[in-house]
C-alpha cells in the first residue's frame, strides 16, 4: 500500500513542501470525503509547532492517517484479516455474512465491492482488498444505513390514491412567515425538487384581470398565478413521475377563475388531467401509476364529473354555477388559518358526532359561492368537499371528494374518535393544515395524523425543525417519489386499528442499535474551537406507545472522531408507522445543547449490519 500511496502523492512534493490548499486538493485526489474545517484544524496543529505554514511528505502521511485510518475501522479489518494487511475475497465474504447480515450472493457481492472500492490495482487483480479499499467501502453508499432497495420505487403503485401517504406542502408560496414575509416562486421549485406532490396555491383577484397568489388579508407580497403555473409545469416531474395535486384556495371572482382555467390549460397542456381515465362513473380513485405525469386540480366543483365532461365539448365561457356552504365554515378558505384576524367562537366544533349539525350560529348563513364552470370542470378526482362529520361522509361522500381539516379539530378527532377517523381516511383523501395562529410558519408534528391514515398532512416546507425532518425522513421511502403506501390496517375499510390501542395490529419488533463513533462532525455555531462536546439522541416516532428517546453520554472536546461504543435497545409495537431519528448535539452547558446534525428514516428502511 505504501508504494501506491507514494506514487499518488510524491509528485506534489517535488519541491519539498505543500500548503493547506494543496493538502486539500491532494486529499480529493485520494477520493476520501473530507471536511475542510477538520483538515484545517489538523493541519494547523502540525505546522504550529514549527512556525511555518507548509508541511512535508511525512507530515502529510500523518495527517492522512489521523483522519482516514479510523481506529474502529482498523479493529474491524483486523478481526477478518489474519495478517492485518489484506482481506482475501473469502474473508470479505465472511465479513459480509457475519457483520452485514447478507445471506445470498455474497461471493459475487465481495468481488463487486473489491472492483468498485479497491484503489490499488495489483491488490484488485489478486481479488483482494487492502485496508485503503476497506475504508473506502465503509465510507461508501454501499454501507449507508438506509436500505438500498428502498432508494428506488419498490411499493405497489396500483392502489387507489387514498391508499398512500402523499408528501404535501402548506402555503407553498411563502418562503418565511405568514404575515409580512415574501411570497416567492422558489417556494414551488424547492418543494417540487424535494418530491412534494401536493402544493397549495392561494388565489386572489389581481389588477388587469391577472389572478395573484399571496396570503390574503396580510402583507405578504404577491406573485402572478400564471408564473406559479409555469414553474410547476417546469419542475413537476423532476423528482418523481407520480401525479401532482394543486390544492387551490380560491378567492377569485368567476371572471378571474376563468383566467385561471385558461392558464392551467394553456401552460400545462397534456399534463393537466381534464377527464377521467376510463369510466366516467367513478366508484374508485385511480392509482398513482395510472396518473403518472399528470397534474390534478383540487378545488370546489359544481355537479358531477360526467356533467362537467359533457360540458367541456361545448363552450361554457362566462357561465357560473353555485355552491352552497355554511358561511365561516368553508374548508378551503381554511378560515381558521387567519384566526388572529377573524376571531370567532369555537363552539360549533364541539358538537358530538351523533347529533345533527347544531343550528347555524347567528352570523353563519348559507353562503352561496359562485364558481366559473370552466374551472369547475377541470376538477376530476380531487373535489374539495366541506367536512361535516364522519357519519355524514360515510353516508353521502363520493370517493373523489376530499376534506381539509385544521390541525386543532383533527387533533380532537384523534383523541376522541380515532376509529371513525381511520375508517374515514381509508375511504377519502384527507388533508390536514396548520392552524392560523402559527404566524411564524411553525409546524405541528405530522406523525399524529399519519397514525390515523391522513394522506395529505400539509407542512410549511420553508420552516426547518424536527417536524420537517420527520416529513423528509418518511418520504425518503419508496425512492423519494412522494407516495408511500399506507400499512394495510390503515387501508382496510373495516379496520379497528387506533394509535392508542393497537391491539391485534401490533407486530412487535426488537431493535438494537450500537452507537460506535462519529467522524468530522460539523463545528458548533457556538464553540470557538473545533472541539465540540458531542452527544447523540436516538428517538422513535410512531404510535404513542412507541414514542421514546434515549441519549448517549457526552464525549468531551472531540468533533473529529468521538467514540461511544454504547448499545441501545428498543421494542417497537407498530414498526410500519415508526420513524427513527438520530440527532447529534454539542453540549454547551448543563442546560443547553447546540444542534449539529440529524438523520431521520423509516424504521423499516433501516439496513442491518
Amino acid at each position: 500500500p505504501d508504494t501506491w500511496f507514494l506514487s499518488i502523492i510524491q509528485n506534489e512534493f517535488r519541491t519539498g513542501k505543500i500548503d493547506l490548499d494543496s493538502t486539500m486538493k491532494l486529499l480529493e485526489t485520494l477520493q476520501i470525503p473530507f471536511d475542510f474545517a477538520h483538515v484545517k484544524h489538523v493541519f494547523k496543529k502540525t505546522v504550529d509547532k514549527r512556525k511555518t505554514n507548509t508541511i512535508n511528505i511525512e507530515d502529510f502521511r500523518a495527517i492522512y492517517r489521523a483522519i482516514v485510518h479510523r481506529v474502529e475501522f482498523q479493529e474491524l479489518f483486523h478481526a477478518y484479516s489474519p495478517n492485518n494487511k489484506i482481506l482475501a475475497d473469502t474473508e470479505l465474504v465472511e465479513f459480509l455474512r457475519k457483520e452485514q447480515y447478507e445471506t445470498e450472493g455474497c461471493e459475487t457481492m465481495a468481488l463487486e465491492i473489491i472492483l468498485k472500492h479497491e484503489p490499488i490495482e495489483e491488490v484488485k487483480k489478486r481479488r483482494q482488498m487492502s485496508f485503503e479499499g476497506f475504508i473506502r467501502y465503509m465510507n461508501s453508499e454501499d454501507c449507508l444505513i438506509f436500505k438500498s432497495d428502498h432508494r428506488t420505487v419498490y411499493q405497489d403503485m396500483n392502489h387507489p390514491l387514498c391508499d398512500y401517504f402523499i408528501s404535501s406542502s402548506h402555503n407553498t408560496y411563502l418562503v418565511s412567515d405568514q404575515l409580512i414575509g415574501p411570497s416567492d416562486l422558489w417556494g414551488y421549485t424547492s418543494a417540487l425538487v424535494k418530491g412534494c406532490r401536493c402544493l397549495e396555491i392561494d388565489c386572489w383577484d389581481g389588477s388587469n384581470n391577472e389572478p395573484v397568489v399571496y396570503h390574503g388579508h396580510t402583507l405578504t407580497s404577491k406573485i402572478l398565478f400564471h408564473s406559479v403555473i409555469q414553474v410547476i409545469d417546469k419542475y413537476a416531474f423532476v423528482a418523481s413521475d407520480y401525479p401532482v395535486v394543486l390544492s387551490l384556495e380560491n378567492h377569485c371572482s368567476p371572471k378571474q377563475q376563468e383566467v385561471m382555467a385558461e392558464y392551467l390549460e394553456s401552460i400545462l397542456g397534456d399534463k393537466l388531467l381534464t377527464s377521467t381515465i376510463g369510466d366516467t362513473d367513478v366508484t374508485q380513485l385511480p392509482s398513482p401509476e395510472a396518473l403518472k405525469f399528470k397534474i390534478l386540480v383540487k378545488n370546489k366543483k359544481v355537479g358531477t364529473i360526467e356533467e362537467g365532461m359533457l360540458r367541456r365539448n361545448l363552450d361554457s365561457h362566462g357561465e357560473t354555477g353555485e355552491i352552497s356552504d355554511l358561511e365561516n365554515m368553508s374548508d378551503e378558505d381554511e378560515s381558521d388559518e387567519r384566526a388572529p384576524l377573524f376571531p370567532r367562537n369555537d363552539s360549533s366544533k364541539r358538537k358530538s358526532e351523533q347529533k345533527p349539525p347544531a343550528p347555524p350560529r347567528k352570523k353563519a348563513k348559507m353562503k352561496k359561492t359562485k364558481i366559473a364552470l370552466a374551472l369547475s370542470d377541470l376538477v376530476i378526482y380531487t373535489k374539495s368537499e366541506k367536512f361535516v362529520s364522519f357519519e355524514h361522509s360515510l353516508a353521502n361522500q363520493k370517493c373523489y371528494e376530499n376534506n381539509s381539516i385544521g390541525e386543532t379539530q383533527a387533533r380532537k378527532f384523534v383523541k376522541h374518535s380515532a376509529k371513525e377517523f381511520v375508517s374515514h381516511t381509508s375511504r377519502f383523501i384527507t388533508r390536514i393544515y396548520p392552524k392560523g395562529t402559527r404566524a411564524t410558519s411553525s409546524n405541528y408534528n405530522p406523525q399524529e395524523f399519519w397514525n390515523v391514515g391522513c394522506q395529505m398532512v400539509a407542512l410549511n416546507f420553508q420552516t426547518p425543525g424536527v417536524q420537517m425532518e420527520l416529513q423528509n425522513g418518511k418520504f425518503l421511502d419508496n425512492g423519494g417519489c412522494g407516495y408511500v403506501l399506507k400499512p394495510e390496517f390503515l387501508r382496510k375499510h373495516n379496520s379497528t386499528f387506533t394509535p392508542q390501542n393497537v391491539g391485534r395490529y401490533s407486530k412487535p419488533m426488537s431493535l438494537s442499535i450500537r452507537l460506535i463513533s462519529g467522524h468530522q462532525l460539523p463545528p458548533s455555531n457556538l464553540s470557538k474551537t473545533n472541539k465540540a462536546d458531542p452527544l447523540v439522541h436516538i428517538e422513535i416516532y410512531g404510535v404513542p406507545e412507541d414514542q421514546t428517546k434515549k441519549k448517549s453520554s457526552v464525549i468531551k472536546s472531540n468533533a473529529l472522531n468521538p467514540r461511544w461504543d454504547e448499545t441501545f435497545s428498543f421494542t417497537v409495537q407498530v414498526p410500519e408507522l415508526a420513524l427513527i431519528r438520530f440527532c447529534v448535539e454539542d453540549e454547551i452547558s448543563l442546560v443547553a445543547n447546540d444542534f449539529l446534525g440529524q438523520y431521520t428514516l423509516p424504521l423499516l428502511s433501516l439496513s442491518k449490519g
